[in-house]
């Protein structure tokens, strides 16, 4: 039973430590602020994660990782020079959709929206008279007051939402291509490093509420901003991303900051970091209290519902 990773080996070793003899990098556990040494084998990895059993080639999505994971490294060193190829728009595109798409983040996320999906089904079956009363020992009531007072909850494997991921990774690496990239370059990465994490992944609203930008870092003194252009979704799958467009950033300090805050908020469990500076613990411990979670607005039409899904960092922390 293979043992994958949901965050790409490569990827993780960008952030080596010449402290740690440029073998490991430093792990930060969110739960309890707890810092360790570890390599890119040891983190980030599941059993079977890349199995999934809803697909009819179960490990499809390593097929895939054979056109991103062995050009990564290449690849970020072109996108540093701010003229990228179209091989290399693939690469970091389907890097950064891998990891939104088969960490167990991205699978949680992702069964947000199914499960309101779900819900505002069995309402409307409700409504119509579709579904009986509950029994006595539930009070008898009906399906949507269960549901409503949170009775009964509504589960979604968590593999469902990941083969849906996997068959549609393309057309999210092409709507990606096609987008606005911002390619920011860190001059004070040597002491004031990226940071990444087992979902390699931070978000920033828009000024549009349809839209959310993707921060994704790629090394240390590396990141990218996504901006997606909705009008991508019709370029019918142009795999040679002639709408794709870039610019090169230098970020302030403050700027620097911000990114890392919202990688350092995204992550899962894990933040990783290549330079243990004074600053980093109480940085990551102001922040370790949130995480991404889905988000979906229900509004009540007259013949079921309107489901509004869209994802925001929120505190983990009762009350916040």
């Amino acid at each position: 039973m293979p043992l994958d990773h949901y965050v790409s080996q490569v990827h993780l070793r960008q952030f080596y430590s010449p402290e740690l003899d440029g073998k490991q990098m430093h792990g930060f556990r969110k739960r309890d602020g707890h810092v360790f040494p570890c390599s890119s084998k040891d983190v980030c990895r599941v059993q079977n994660g890349s199995t999934n059993e809803y697909l009819l080639n179960d490990r499809a999505i390593e097929e895939f990782l054979k056109t991103v994971e062995p050009n990564y490294n290449p690849a970020i060193a072109e996108l540093r020079t701010g003229k990228p190829s179209r091989d290399t728009v693939h690469v970091v595109a389907g890097f950064a959709a891998y990891v939104t798409i088969c960490s167990p983040a991205a699978m949680r996320l992702h069964s947000g929206p199914l499960r309101s999906t779900v819900e505002a089904t069995g309402k409307i079956l409700d409504a119509s008279g579709e579904i009986p009363r509950a029994p006595e020992a539930l009070g008898g009531k009906s399906y949507t007051e269960l549901i409503e007072s949170a009775v009964i909850k509504t589960t979604i494997n968590e593999k469902y939402p990941q083969a849906l991921g996997i068959n549609g990774i393309m057309e999210r690496v092409n709507i990606w291509g096609n987008s606005a990239w911002d390619i920011v370059v860190n001059e004070y990465a040597k002491d004031s490093p990226f940071f990444t994490s087992d979902f390699a992944n931070g978000i920033e609203t828009s000024n549009d509420p349809r839209i959310i930008n993707r921060l994704v870092p790629l090394a240390p003194d590396l990141a990218l901003r996504i901006r997606p252009d909705l009008d991508a979704r019709d370029q019918n799958m142009d795999t040679t991303f002639k709408a794709f467009r870039c610019r090169l950033l230098t970020p302030s300090r403050n700027e620097v900051r911000a990114i890392n805050q919202a990688i350092a908020r995204c992550g899962e469990e894990l933040i990783f970091f290549r330079d243990h500076h004074e600053w980093v613990e109480p940085f990551l411990n102001k922040h370790r209290s949130f995480r991404v979670e889905p988000v979906t607005t229900e509004l009540k039409t007259p013949t079921g519902y309107a489901l509004i899904s869209t994802i925001r960092v929120k505190s983990t922390r009762g009350g916040d």
